[in-house]
């Protein structure tokens, strides 16, 4: 039996059409707030050497034996404290920013292009969604990684996920990876838009915190350019806007396991800021291109309580840019060269 693919239907009927498929990714999501759900969102993703790069046979040892055994429960409870009558937000704001994006290519004369969203880890599967453009008989092929940032473990990771389904196709399409956008100018108006409403409509924090999800310290050591992406985000921002750089700070959350990683830590940081007198903190995630986990449950609450019972008074968190029209018009303007 082939290891190929094969096309169900006629195989040559409609396979040079000039339409364009853009999938739109992210990282993913459980199917449900629940231990038996997280249970299996977590062996993917704990599962994927890009995330874990220690020796496969110790870590399947620990992943099968302790984590998945005790983490599904705990990571289930802070999964319903964000969950929603349509169900996971980050798969939801998903949705929303890939109809928006439609809506606006067709807008701008794209109606040829096919938008689709994939979920690097969980459903809709990247698999699915590149099945769903061959389906539509679509040879030419966008990929959209929702990270602004670069990472091994989220960008790179993605790139194996996609070449692992094409390695099955036996007709492989053009492929356009788009591999990060930390610097894209409209990205960067997009997030310093919603940082300046925030401080046209409240007073000016005495710090901000730009907090990025965290990656082990080995990671740059090893060549991953993520941290410094992060702050030339962080630096671009401040530059448009004109803030004293006094006020900003950089740092990195949600950080598992005993080793090193991207310092300093937004937890340890809030907590030094309250105990040294600083009473209001603005905080948001550039990292995070839609709200999920690490920053509806991480950063709106958790460490809004280090924050508070340190002895800060005042904690606000910027949400993430989500659907709002000027990110979705950076999209737009990440994916013209290609269209």
């Amino acid at each position: 039996m082939s290891r190929f693919s094969a096309i169900t239907d006629n195989p040559h009927e409609n396979r040079f059409n000039s339409k364009i498929g853009i999938l739109v990714t992210n990282l993913g999501s459980p199917d449900d707030a629940t231990t038996p759900a997280l249970r299996t969102y977590l062996r993917e993703f704990l599962s994927d050497p890009r995330i874990v790069e220690i020796p496969r046979a110790i870590w399947m040892i620990i992943l099968h034996g302790i984590i998945l055994r005790v983490r599904p429960s705990k990571s289930a409870e802070a999964y319903k404290s964000i969950w929603t009558e349509q169900g996971s937000p980050l798969i939801n704001i998903t949705k929303n920013q890939c109809e928006k994006l439609k809506a606006l290519l067709s807008k701008k004369g794209h109606e040829n292009a096919e938008v689709v969203m994939a979920m690097r880890y969980g459903n809709p599967s990247i698999e699915s969604g590149l099945e769903q453009l061959r389906e539509k008989g679509i040879t030419n092929i966008v990929v959209l990684p929702l990270y602004p940032q670069y990472s091994s473990a989220t960008t790179g990771s993605t790139f194996d996920a996609v070449s692992r389904v094409l390695t099955k196709w036996r007709w492989v399409p053009q492929l356009h990876f788009l591999n990060g956008y930390h610097d894209h100018p409209k990205y960067i108006e997009s997030l310093s838009n919603s940082v300046k409403e925030y401080l046209e409509q409240n007073p000016m924090p005495e710090k901000i915190l730009f907090s990025y999800h965290g990656t082990p310290k080995q990671f740059l050591l090893n060549g991953d350019p993520y941290h410094c992406f992060c702050h030339l985000t962080t630096n671009a921002v401040i530059e448009r806007l004109g803030l004293d750089k006094e006020r900003v700070i950089t740092t990195f959350q949600s950080r598992f396991g005993k080793a090193e990683w991207l310092k300093p830590y937004t937890d340890f940081t809030l907590k030094d800021l309250a105990n040294n007198g600083t009473k209001h903190i603005a905080i948001l995630s550039p990292a995070f291109s839609a709200d999920c986990l690490e920053t509806l449950e991480e950063l709106e609450e958790e460490n809004k309580e280090y924050f508070i019972e340190a002895g800060g008074e005042r904690y606000d968190y910027i949400p993430a840019l989500n659907d709002r029209d000027d990110h979705i018009e950076a999209f737009y303007e990440i994916l013209k060269p290609h269209l």
